[in-house]
């Protein structure tokens, strides 16, 4: 395995500059260095003095985000961890009024582009979905997919985001896509600490990225501790590019190129990665780079200090070995600088970070404090018409805040109000208009952009029906999707599909089958065993103007992609505050199988993990497929559940199988009934159908209700219209009690006020607490059978009217 570990006497080789040429170079990357260090200086002083509340910064870690900022072009892509400020700041994706405004939390898109203050300092992110919903050109840009928190949680995305080079490299067919690529010579930049390396997330990511060999960058910043614990105990041999030796490419295998380079060693830095990236951009290599001897003066994070942990000898070693102190005495020792004209570099880099910070704090503290003097002044005018005497306390306390936030007014005049609940004035009006407006605003500041909430969002993709010709045939559901799958691929050529056993056999159940061989193995592909970077690989596609369905060849193991799915895509639009988006299509499929691992229905822990993503469950493969053709036409994430056991059931084939569309969020009455309403979903609605027979001739008339997709759920509150005339409810679902049924209660009797219909009690038919046993009597005895169903809705009535419906047992 070769390594460039190379000699800080080592010369810039790629151009040929004049000494003096080359000491400004030197000289304004150590300025923006050295502002980058004075910036994590101050934000933390910031934290410990209680203006901002967590501080986490990149210290330590200047020079080698200097030397890679040199080999970032337009069109390249960053997916990385909090630590990389320093590299933010020199490519100019960031600046340090920026920093300031996210350490405080500003919610202004205009002073905190990254997350509009949602998210905490060090996660930046640059905006590349426009709010029409187009895509600025990313080609010409340089771009910052938006940082997560979870350590190694954005590998899988940085996976996908260098996929897309590929694809676009050897894709013909996408070659007119020229705002997303240019040949497909962009490199996806990864940073990581050397602790996260331990996670398996980055190691999955790290093989898969070996084997498809793409345009993937990970610099690995090692400081010898992932907090506290050292890497002793995290790495073997103690060092990740050692422990990944068997990953170096060899003459006719693939692999990675992989570089080690000390992080205090400014020449040594700037050869490899002009070296390291020049490889990676050509030749669509993956590069590790292992960027050792790292220091962190000020410890982890703002939580604690390093010294508890640190033993004296290692503290001595990072002072000396600082990598500006290093740099510094290299730059005096060259004779670019003198030590006087440094200082006055220096000083006036505190001036400019002071000032900046000061600009940021103003700028947010301006706004709050004209809020507090409106809010404040209107208690005040209520204070001197009211009655209550603690009205001008009220007042008094919120004018006497020390660094208020809007917290602090909001709750003062919501306990103003309701002090004075009793009481009419005019000013209390004035007080309740304002308390509107500004929870208005609020909501727009804290709340917004779960989605993208763009015109073109799947909400507003027209409604086509499904059309069927008179001798249409009846077909396996497989071949409905399959005809479906076919159809889109042929009108976008962005379509790709990839996940286990997707390409060569057309996936397990054959909704694919075929389609690799006509559009070919870069559309229709397989991937390896790995849940998490086949979602991130989707992720990355998204973000970068293609249209991914990325599979989980069963729902049981999404689980294995739950920090991908839940911390990264779900949360995207909103922690960016509408700035990015990934539009992946999460295909697979559950429900009702026999057998512990493949019969998974577990909707209450998608619906409180996923929200920010679309959650589809159809009953049939027509349903799916007019699904696939409005999500394909939409710009918002979603996840599709197919019916495990409807693949080789008949359905009769649309004639406009590419075209017609199933709306989101719209309920789809099944049966129309007047006794009961019954609620349900995927494969247990065939259940249900062929109970509401039986309970016919029982002279009890059943509606059902499928509402097709959980999230979002009834848009138009169709399931209290059918309240409204059978005045009784059955929830049916696979998953376990207090799942995905307590969610569709909460909806119906709650958010659409269904409780007030009700003359008797509603129920729930789930799934027992464990997971099914394999078999078909235990499947009988574990999920809702049709004999549960019949006896559930007939228990009802009986509660309603015994002498009519008297007790079964």
């Amino acid at each position: 395995m070769p390594e460039s570990t190379l000699p800080a006497t080592g010369n810039f080789t790629e151009h040929e500059l004049s000494f003096n040429d080359f000491s400004k170079i030197v000289i304004n990357d150590y300025r923006i260095g050295y502002e980058s260090r004075q910036a994590s200086i101050l934000g933390r002083r910031e934290v410990l003095t209680g203006k901002a509340k967590f501080g986490i910064f990149g210290d330590g870690k200047e020079v080698a985000q200097l030397a890679m900022a040199k080999a970032f072009k337009k069109g390249d892509w960053r997916a990385g961890y909090y630590r990389d400020q320093t590299f933010m700041f020199a490519t100019g994706m960031s600046t340090l009024k920026e920093f300031f405004a996210q350490l405080y939390a500003h919610p202004d898109i205009e002073k905190d582009p990254a997350s509009g203050g949602r998210q905490m300092n060090c996660h930046y992110a640059t905006r590349f979905a426009n709010p029409d919903g187009s895509m600025v050109n990313q080609a010409d840009s340089l771009n910052c997919s938006a940082d997560i928190s979870t350590t190694g949680g954005h590998m899988p995305r940085l996976l996908g985001l260098a996929y897309a080079s590929k694809l676009y490299r050897q894709n013909k067919e996408l070659e007119g896509l020229k705002q997303f690529s240019v040949n497909g010579n962009e490199v996806a930049f990864g940073s990581i600490g050397n602790g996260a390396t331990s996670e398996g997330i980055f190691l999955e990511t790290f093989n898969a990225a070996g084997v498809l060999q793409v345009p993937m960058a990970i610099s690995v910043w090692d400081d010898a501790y992932a907090i506290s614990v050292p890497a002793s105990l995290q790495t073997t041999k103690e060092d990740i590019s050692e422990a990944l030796r068997g990953f170096q490419r060899e003459a006719g295998t693939n692999g990675y190129e992989i570089f080690k380079v000390r992080g205090w060693d400014y020449v040594a830095l700037c050869e490899t990665y002009t070296v390291a990236i020049e490889m990676c951009r050509t030749e669509h290599v993956p590069v590790l780079i292992h960027v050792t001897e790292i220091t962190q003066p000020q410890g982890h994070s703002t939580s604690g200090s390093h010294e508890r942990y640190k033993p004296a000898e290692r503290l001595a070693w990072e002072a000396e070995h600082d990598c500006l102190l290093q740099m510094r005495k290299w730059m005096l020792n060259s004779a670019m600088i003198t030590e006087a004209e440094l200082e006055e570099l220096e000083e006036t880099a505190k001036k400019h970070v002071r000032n900046s910070q000061r600009e940021a704090w103003n700028e947010l503290s301006s706004e709050i404090k004209a809020e507090l003097e409106e809010g404040a002044a209107l208690i005040e005018q209520l204070a001197r018409h009211s009655s209550v005497k603690e009205l001008s306390k009220v007042a008094t306390t919120l004018r006497a805040c020390v660094d208020p936030g809007r917290k602090d007014i909001v709750g003062a005049v919501r306990k103003a109000l309701r002090l004075t609940a009793k009481e009419h004035h005019p000013e209390r009006k004035a007080l309740l208009d304002w308390l509107a407006e500004e929870t208005k605003a609020n909501n727009e500041r804290y709340n917004s952009k779960l989605f993208s909430d763009t015109p073109l969002s799947p909400l507003n993709v027209p409604v086509i029906a499904a059309k069927y010709a008179a001798d249409a045939k009846m077909l396996d559901g497989r071949e409905i999707l399959n005809a479906a799958f076919d159809a889109a691929f042929e009108r976008d050529e962005r379509i790709v599909a990839f996940g286990e056993d997707v390409g060569a056999i057309g996936d397990v159940n054959q909704g694919f089958a075929g389609l690799q061989a006509k559009f070919g193995d870069l559309r229709i592909t397989d991937t390896g065993i790995r849940e998490s970077s086949i979602i991130g690989q989707g992720m990355g596609l998204a973000m970068r103007g293609l249209k991914p369905i990325a599979e989980i060849q069963y729902l049981d193991y999404w689980i294995w992609a739950i920090t991908v799915l839940s911390d990264d895509i779900a949360s995207l639009s909103y922690r960016t505050k509408g700035g990015q988006k990934a539009p992946l299509i999460v295909r697979t499929r559950g429900h009702r199988l026999e057998g512990i691992w493949h019969s998974g229905s577990p909707m209450g822990a998608l619906l409180n993990a996923l929200r920010g993503i679309h959650i589809c469950v159809p009953r049939n493969m027509t349903q799916a497929a007019g699904m696939y053709n409005t999500l394909l036409q939409g710009d918002e994430p979603a996840m599709v559940i197919e019916s495990l056991n409807g693949y080789r059931l008949k359905e009769k084939m649309p004639s406009n199988i590419g075209e017609f569309t199933v709306p989101l969020g719209k309920v789809d009455l099944i049966r129309q009934g007047t006794d009961v309403t019954v609620i349900s979903y995927g494969s247990t609605l065939r259940i249900v159908e062929e109970a509401a027979v039986e309970l016919q001739a029982m002279g009890i008339s059943v509606e059902i209700i499928d509402p097709q997709t959980l999230y979002p759920f009834d848009l138009d509150k169709d399931c209290v219209k059918s309240l409204q005339k059978t005045n009784k409810l059955l929830v049916v679902d696979e998953d376990i009690p207090g799942g995905g049924s307590a969610y569709i209660l909460q909806n119906v009797l709650e958010d659409q006020g269904g409780y007030s219909f009700l003359d008797s009690a509603p129920k729930t038919l789930c799934a027992k607490e464990h997971r099914p046993p394999y078999g078909s009597d235990g499947d009988y005895f574990t999920k809702p059978s049709v004999d549960d169903i019949i006896e559930a809705v007939y228990n009802i009535m009986h509660d309603s009217n015994p002498g009519k419906y008297p007790a079964i047992f």
